[in-house]
């Protein structure tokens, strides 16, 4: 190790000396795991640790490389704990390596080198689920302020309407009018005009015929279904892979993650969306990694999205449950006690995937407000209902109705939203049907028709 025991200096923000006074500690803590989540957007760096711990970080910027210092107080240096920290990959684009050592006789130093200047985010998380005591490292690209901002980067929304798909209704709707006009003010053929010469009666005649033909096919042209205008906006449709990174999800009785399910569904659908002519897909995540709760929300929200569908595999505590079932937002209360229950174990996504709450706090500030609407709530129940109908064609309905609770993931103000359970993780004989490629396309191509269905009806709900 050639971890200096000497005071590095050097933060972010100025020239800082870091003095750490001995202390005796009584029990040190055991390292239980570590874990990184690499991903473009950002990489995590899980330490799990028995006892609570005292941690003081800062970065350094010279002499190359930028390196992160994270001087940890109450943490046992042993054998096992460097090993762990050796076989960390490193295949990442932000960490070139992890380095421990001990600091002091009661203070452990850990140094990751950077490739390139980062914006760290070093939070602790108490014992939740499984897991116990959490060490959190999130390592942002600095030249990205706003972690969202890359997932979304490469849709063109420029000048894109505040409310999207009611922008594609209105133009429907005008088109339609613009048909019935034409029907109502259809033109009848011009009459030859009345001549006291008989001479002339032939040369009328002709005229009439010519007129009548010309009429016609401009009452022809007129009466035509006009097209959308070319520029109208795509539909912008979220694809959001249920849970992902330190956030598992259900576990199925073969050990199948619900976090890989649904990625791999969602990517399905990724690819079916993008082959469709005037549609759109923004994926909330696309690799195993975690994302909160309130970051799906603004992610759909930025992206100016449509349509928002979250993709999950349900689990009870029975394993003959078994079905597919869709679920959409309550204003209030929940339509079932099954419904409550699982929005709730959904909403605990942000406390066992590790959100910085701090953070959290600081982006709903200025981003999330709930706007829920009636409409909103209604558009959403009938896009649920139109793919249930598709779901009953490849799986067992779980419940025929789209159920309502209050699911946070579901809050994008404005924008309808779903939440599709493919199938029950917990029952064998569905996880194993799930595992396979051929029900996970299934699922996607259900998915999209139908949302395919639902855009294509009478817009007779946008009246609310």
């Amino acid at each position: 190790m050639d971890i200096s025991r000497r005071t590095l200096i050097g933060t972010t923000t100025g020239t800082l000396a870091l003095t750490l006074l001995p202390v005796r500690v009584a029990h040190a803590a055991q390292m239980v795991d570590v874990r990184m989540w690499p991903a473009e957007e950002y990489t995590r760096v899980t330490l799990e640790h028995d006892e609570p711990i005292k941690f003081k970080y800062f970065l350094v910027r010279s002499p190359m490389p930028y390196r992160l210092v994270v001087d940890i107080e109450g943490l046992k240096l042993t054998a096992k704990l460097q090993k762990m920290i050796s076989d960390v990959s490193p295949k990442d684009p932000y960490i070139q390596a992890v380095r421990i050592g001990q600091f002091t006789p009661t203070v452990v130093r850990l140094v990751m080198d950077l490739k390139s200047e980062v914006r760290p985010e070093v939070f602790s998380l108490k014992p939740v689920a499984n897991y116990k005591y959490r060490l959190i490292f999130d390592i942002y690209p600095v030249q990205s302020e706003d972690p969202i901002a890359g997932v979304i980067a490469g849709l063109n929304n420029k000048g894109q309407q505040k409310d999207p798909l009611g922008d594609l209704i209105a133009q429907n709707r005008q088109s339609a009018k613009q048909n019935e006009s034409s029907k109502e003010t259809k033109t009848e053929p011009q009459k030859p005009a009345q001549t006291a010469k008989n001479t002339n009666a032939e040369k009328n005649k002709a005229q009439a015929s010519t007129s009548k033909s010309k009429t016609a096919a401009e009452t022809k042209k007129q009466t035509q279904p006009k097209a959308l205008p070319k520029k109208t906006k795509d539909i912008v449709i979220v694809v959001d892979a249920g849970h992902g990174g330190e956030d598992p999800g259900a576990v199925g009785k073969g050990k199948t993650y619900e976090k890989h399910i649904t990625l791999s569904i969602a990517k399905r659908l990724e690819r079916l969306i993008k082959r469709e002519k005037g549609m759109k897909v923004v994926m909330t995540r696309s690799s195993d990694h975690f994302v909160s709760l309130s970051q799906r929300v603004m992610i759909a929200q930025k992206a100016k999205a449509h349509l928002f569908v979250s993709i999950h595999a349900d689990a009870w505590t029975k394993p003959s449950a078994k079905g597919s079932s869709v679920y959409a937002l309550a204003e209030r209360g929940a339509t079932s006690s099954a419904a409550r229950w699982l929005a709730k174990n959904q909403n605990d996504a942000d406390l066992i995937g590790g959100a910085n709450f701090k953070e959290v706090d600081r982006r709903l500030q200025s981003v999330l407000v709930d706007m829920t609407t009636s409409w909103k709530i209604n558009y959403s129940l009938e896009l649920g209902h139109s793919v249930l109908q598709y779901l009953s064609r490849i799986n067992t309905l779980h419940r025929r109705q789209v159920e309502q609770a209050g699911f946070l993931v579901l809050k994008a103000p404005g924008i309808p939203s779903i939440l599709v359970e493919t199938a029950f993780i917990s029952n064998p004989q569905e996880e194993r049907k799930l595992k396979t490629a051929a029900y996970q396309q299934k699922v996607a191509d259900a998915i999209l028709k139908g949302i395919k269905a639902q855009v294509k009806k009478n817009d007779s709900i946008m009246q609310s």
